[in-house]
């Protein structure tokens, strides 16, 4: 599956909108047949919060869908599969409460940092937390060359996030499918 970024329709009228956000049967029409067995929320409340990277090793690896419901974030994706030809590249994508949607497949590390204060982020993902199986690579390794924005602006992020490893020490369990890292939008 590739990463994909969703703009789900909104439907406005003089009360505000409307909006479909999840649907099996429009993922499966755009090629995305998952099954996402757990909600989560986070709530950020400085700008310049940095959440990530993480993912979870197989069995308990998780795809996710992540949006935006107040404020601004911006979201990485680093593929980690490999034998890939983009092992350690990253990709990024600002998300907002306008309702775009990322999905991210099995296989890439995942995180964000905020843009503005008080971002309200949503994840659907494929499959529940596992303590055993996170795992993660660090937030400011230059090998994956990782663009944060607001410079001058201190990041907060938590002491676990803070000790992640470098990408150089990660003994990835996941192995390249053939899909290029590319985004594609629907």
């Amino acid at each position: 599956m590739a990463l994909t970024l969703i703009r789900p329709h909104r439907h406005a009228d003089a009360r505000g909108w409307f909006s479909e956000t999840y649907s099996t049967r429009h993922f499966e029409a755009i090629g995305l047949d998952i099954r996402f067995v757990q909600d989560n929320q986070s709530l950020s409340r400085n700008a310049g919060t940095v959440r990530g990277l993480h993912f979870q090793r197989p069995p308990a690896a998780q795809a996710k869908l992540i949006g935006c419901l107040s404020g601004r974030l911006l979201d990485y994706v680093v593929d980690i599969r490999l034998g890939s030809p983009t092992f350690g590249k990253t990709l990024t994508v600002e998300l907002t409460e306008a309702g775009e949607q990322l999905f991210v497949p099995v296989g890439f590390a995942h995180g964000f940092v905020t843009l503005t204060a008080d971002v309200r982020a949503v994840y659907k993902v494929s499959s529940p937390y596992d303590r055993d199986a996170e795992g993660g690579i660090a937030w400011n390794d230059p090998a994956i060359s990782v663009d944060w924005p607001l410079p001058g602006v201190e990041r907060t992020i938590s002491d676990k996030d803070a000790a992640l490893p470098p990408l150089s020490q990660l003994a990835s369990p996941f192995a390249y499918d053939g899909e290029p890292m590319g985004l594609r939008e629907v």
